[in-house]
């Protein structure tokens, strides 16, 4: 049973401050720490473990507030512009009326990226889980999970994945995708990034990967799924691990593309669980 530590709850306040538009970095956050004790007791394989884990935690607009169905007075609901794409990367989504939508928070991304900042300095890749709730049709995401990680300047490996999933399985949350930097790289997936889409998204077929590029000057994040059937197909029959290409689709359909079912809810109460 591993030792209980002293961690920093670090919480974020953001009352009266109006959400920045998504592609709008917004670092004027107000951050205030206190030092705090805190272990979490989860059952994992039948043994008894303490996870310690630094939260943060934001509220907007209210402290109380974790979902809305219909948006009040001064709520912001805006659907994610499909960025330009290049004939590298990926082309427009394909239509589909069997997709669900997913709200997110836009200071849930910029949080990250400031929980990243030390590792962005070091040319470090974070890496991230994104878990929501299912309500009427829509996931919430609610949960942004920081796992233990191994990183480096161009790929990132959670580690003591018992530890997310355990928080997953304790909120009862359906892991919709996941986040992670690229800091010295544009915005783009890696044939390693694409792997890793295909585990989330062969689970949940909304799952989305959000990649943060904040030295890509023409386009500083992007959040992006495998093609369906045809980039899915792809990663299916692929045996490769490690850095390497991929054939496109035999239709010359993209692997991945840009989500066109992702919204910005200014509304969303969420919480951050930083296990490093």
């Amino acid at each position: 049973m591993a030792e209980a530590r002293d961690q920093r709850l670090s919480i974020i306040h953001e009352d009266d401050i109006e959400l920045a538009p998504l592609y709008s970095m917004d670092s004027s956050l107000c951050l205030y720490t206190l030092e705090f004790p805190r272990q979490n007791l989860f059952q994992t394989d039948c043994k008894c473990q303490h996870i310690s884990v630094h939260t943060v935690t934001q509220s907007s607009p209210s402290p109380v507030l974790s979902c809305v169905e219909k948006p009040p007075k001064h709520a912001h609901v805006s659907l994610i512009p499909v960025a330009n794409s290049d004939t590298n990367s990926c082309c427009q989504p394909a239509a589909s009326n069997t997709l669900q939508d997913i709200h997110v928070s836009a200071r849930l991304m910029d949080n990250f990226l400031e929980l990243a900042r030390e590792n962005t300095e070091k040319d470090l890749e974070t890496c991230g889980v994104l878990g929501a709730f299912l309500e009427k049709g829509t996931y919430y995401v609610t949960t942004l999970i920081i796992p233990k990680q191994k990183s480096t300047s161009n790929s990132c490996e959670a580690i003591k994945e018992e530890e997310f999933f355990a928080i997953q399985n304790e909120h009862s949350l359906f892991p919709v995708g996941w986040i992670h930097t690229h800091p010295s790289q544009s915005c783009f997936m890696s044939s390693i990034d694409l792997h890793t889409q295909y585990s989330y998204q062969i689970m949940i077929p909304e799952a989305i990967a959000i990649v943060m590029a904040p030295t890509d000057s023409s386009r500083s994040y992007g959040i992006f799924r495998l093609s369906d059937p045809d980039g899915m197909d792809v990663l299916k029959e692929c045996q490769e691990t490690g850095f390497h290409t991929h054939s496109e689709p035999a239709n010359g359909s993209p692997i991945y593309e840009h989500c066109s079912n992702v919204y910005t809810n200014s509304n969303l109460r969420f919480e951050i669980f930083d296990l490093r």
